[in-house]
C-alpha cells in the first residue's frame, strides 16, 4: 500500500483525498467502510502497463482488437451471497489513512500488539537457515501433531492422536474447511448472536442456512439453552460455539456448557464447532471448558484452535483442528485440494510456542495480565461516560459496548446518528478512532473496540472519544 502511494502516484495529496481525507490532513465527511481501496493509483499503473504493451507490437494488439468479443463477467450465486468481511474493510481503511499522514487509532483489528515469544521467532528463523522450505504433509507435520496432542491432553483434558488433528493456516481456514465438511446444501448452522463475522458467511459459502440466536448484554451475551432447544430441528447440522467470545469476550461456565451438551445428546445429526482460539486469553476467575471433554461430546467436536492470538502469531497463518478422524480426514480432503496444508516454517515456529510450557508459560501470562489491566481502564472509562451499556468480557481482548442510547442524536455536520455504523463513521472523521459497528457482529446496538494496543493509544482513544460523544449527548433525545 505505501508503495502504491507513493511510488505509483504523481503525488501522495490524490490517494488521501481518494480516501476521504482533505490536503490539511483532517477527516472529511466521505469517509466509508465500503472499499475505497481498489481504486488507488489505478490510473498511474494503467499508464506503465500501457507502456509496456505498446512495446509487445501493434500487429498482435490490432489482432485482440478486430476479435473482441463481450465477455461475461457474471459471478457465481454462492459468492454473490457472501458479504465482505467488515473488519478487514475498516482495518484496511485505517492502515490507509495512517499511511497517508491521518493520525488514525486503530482498535479494529483483534491482533495482538505484542511481538511473537523471542524463542518461537528464532525457530521460525533456524528452519529458515536449515533449508526447511519444503513441502511438508498435508496434515502438518508429525512433530507438530504430536505437540498439539500432548497440548490438548495436558491441558484441555482431550485426547487425541495425530492422525485425528489437521494443521491449517489459520483457526479461520479450520473453521471454514469443517463447515465444508459437514454440511449439505439446505442444511442449517446454529449460530449465537453476536457471532464472528465470518460464521455465517461461511455457512452460506457451503450452501448452508445460517441461523442466528440473538443472546442479551443482561445475560452476558451467552446463549440460553432453552432458545437453542426451541430452535433445533431436522434441518441442524452444526452449533458453532466460540467461547471466549469474539466479539464480546463473554466466557461460557462449564455449567452452561453442559446444559447445552444435554439439548445437543438428544440430536443425532447436531455436530458443534468449538472455536477456542482464545482459550488462554481469560481472566480470573473465569475458566475455560473445552466442549469436547463434556460427556458424549467428543464424538461429535471439531475442536478449532490455533497460534494466532495466544502467541502473538497472527501473520504466520497456523491453526489447528481436533476431532474424530472421519471429519478429520475429511477436512483434510478440502485442504489437500486448496492450500497442500501449512507453511513449514510456521510449523517450526508452532512446535517452539508450545514448548514454551503449560499455558504459554510465562510468556502468554505477561501478555494476558497486560489484556486485563486494558480491559479494566476501558470498562472504568466507559463507565464513566454515561449512556453506555456494558458486559464486562471475561476472556479475549474486545469490549462489546451498547451505544444505542446515542442513536438519534444529531452530529452538526454529520447528520443523524442512527445506527452502529454511522456512530462509527463519526468516531472515525471526528475522534479518528477506527472501530468496528455491532451490525457486522448481528446486532446493530454496539461497537466493538479491540483492546490488543498499548495503554498509550488506548488512553488516547478514550479522550478523543469522549470529546466526540460530549457533542452528542446534548442531542440525546430524551
Amino acid at each position: 500500500m505505501a508503495s502504491l502511494l507513493q511510488g505509483s502516484c504523481s503525488s501522495t495529496r490524490p490517494a488521501i483525498h481518494s480516501l476521504g481525507v482533505s490536503s490539511d490532513g483532517d477527516t472529511s465527511r466521505s469517509i466509508s467502510f465500503s472499499s475505497q481501496l481498489n481504486n488507488l493509483c489505478f490510473k498511474s499503473l494503467e499508464k506503465r502497463f500501457h507502456v509496456k504493451r505498446l512495446r509487445m507490437g501493434t500487429l498482435v494488439r490490432a489482432e485482440s482488437i478486430s476479435k473482441q468479443v463481450e465477455v461475461d463477467i457474471s459471478l457465481s450465486p454462492r459468492v454473490n451471497s457472501v458479504k465482505p468481511s467488515k473488519t478487514i474493510a475498516v482495518t484496511d481503511l485505517a492502515t490507509a489513512l495512517v499511511q497517508a499522514g491521518v493520525p488514525v487509532i486503530r482498535l479494529a483489528a483483534g491482533e495482538p500488539d505484542f511481538d511473537t515469544p523471542t524463542v518461537v521467532a528464532e525457530a521460525g528463523i533456524n528452519a529458515i537457515r536449515e533449508g526447511y522450505t519444503r513441502y511438508t504433509p498435508n496434515a502438518g507435520t508429525l512433530e507438530l501433531r504430536t505437540a498439539i496432542c500432548h497440548k490438548l491432553k495436558e491441558e484441555n483434558g482431550l485426547t487425541y492422536t495425530p492422525d485425528q488433528i489437521l494443521v491449517s493456516n489459520g483457526a479461520k481456514q479450520s473453521v471454514l474447511q469443517a463447515v465444508l465438511a459437514v454440511c449439505s446444501p439446505g442444511d442449517e448452522v446454529i449460530i449465537p448472536g453476536p457471532f464472528y463475522v465470518s460464521y455465517p458467511e461461511m455457512a452460506r459459502l457451503a450452501d448452508a442456512t445460517p441461523v442466528i440466536l440473538p443472546t442479551l448484554i443482561s445475560n452476558n451475551f451467552r446463549l440460553d439453552p432453552e432458545v437453542l432447544k426451541s430452535t433445533i430441528s431436522e434441518k441442524s447440522r452444526v452449533l458453532i460455539l466460540c467461547s471466549p467470545s469474539n466479539p464480546t469476550g463473554s466466557v461460557y461456565p462449564k455449567k452452561l456448557l453442559e446444559e447445552i451438551a444435554d439439548i445437543v445428546a438428544k440430536h443425532p445429526r447436531l455436530l458443534v464447532i468449538a472455536d477456542e482460539i482464545y482459550e488462554h486469553i481469560i481472566y480470573a476467575p473465569a475458566i475455560h471448558t473445552s466442549f469436547a471433554s463434556l460427556p458424549g461430546m467428543w464424538e461429535r467436536t471439531l475442536t478449532v484452535n490455533g497460534f494466532s492470538k495466544t502467541f502473538a502469531m497472527t501473520g504466520w497463518r497456523l491453526g489447528y483442528l481436533a476431532g474424530p478422524k472421519h471429519f478429520v480426514a475429511a477436512c483434510g480432503k478440502i485442504q489437500s485440494q486448496v492450500t497442500s496444508g501449512a507453511s513449514s516454517i510456521s510449523q517450526k515456529a508452532g512446535v517452539a510456542a508450545l514448548g514454551l510450557g503449560y499455558r504459554g508459560g510465562e510468556a502468554v501470562a505477561k501478555m494476558v495480565k497486560a489484556f486485563e489491566e486494558r480491559r479494566d481502564f476501558l470498562v472504568e472509562s466507559f463507565r464513566e461516560l454515561g449512556g453506555v451499556k456494558i458486559s464486562e468480557p471475561q476472556g479475549a481482548f474486545y469490549l462489546f459496548l451498547d451505544f444505542s442510547s446515542y442513536y438519534g442524536a444529531e452530529a452538526e455536520g454529520y447528520g443523524i446518528i442512527k445506527d452502529s455504523e454511522s456512530l462509527c463513521k463519526y468516531l472515525l472523521d471526528k475522534a479518528q478512532v477506527a472501530l468496528v459497528p455491532g451490525d457486522a457482529f448481528g446486532d446493530d446496538k454496539c461497537i466493538r473496540i479491540s483492546y490488543a494496543a498499548s495503554m498509550s493509544n488506548l488512553q488516547a482513544a478514550m479522550e478523543r472519544i469522549k470529546g466526540a460523544i460530549v457533542h452528542l449527548k446534548a442531542t440525546v433525545p430524551a
